[in-house]
């Protein structure tokens, strides 16, 4: 399977390493239960209940699901970014440090970086095709 055809904005987001405007985008208040998977490849790369309100304006996570997120230095030099681990797609950035939970971490994401798949229903497959 190929990975996912993407619009000119996920383009941007996933392959440009851009993102959207705060509080725009579709999962910044979006808390139904589910996965939060890679728009470009499928990979799953968050469960809803590590997701939190930062108040930031992109959906914050506290959590990946294991060996789904890899993090390198931005092309700025000072932030680290976080990527599917499977694709490479630009997911956003990550923060330590700020202590919104516990967990003092927060992957700072695009939700153009993102599909959501409810609880409940199967997840896509993921694309073999990198």
């Amino acid at each position: 399977m190929k990975k996912n055809e993407l619009n000119p904005q996920q383009f941007h987001t996933l392959v440009e390493g851009g993102t959207e405007m705060p509080f725009s985008g579709e999962y910044d208040n979006h808390y139904e239960k589910g996965t939060y998977v890679c728009g470009w490849c499928n990979n799953p790369l968050y469960k809803s209940g590590d997701k939190f309100d930062a108040d930031c304006g992109w959906p914050a996570f506290d959590d990946e699901i294991p060996g789904a997120v890899a993090r390198r230095l931005d092309a700025d030099g000072e932030r680290e970014e976080i990527v599917c681990a499977h694709c490479g797609g630009h997911l956003g950035h990550i923060f330590e440090g700020e202590y919104f939970t516990p967990k003092n971490v927060r992957h700072c994401v695009a939700s153009l970086a993102l599909t959501f798949v409810p609880e409940g229903q199967p997840l896509p497959p993921v694309a073999d095709e990198i």
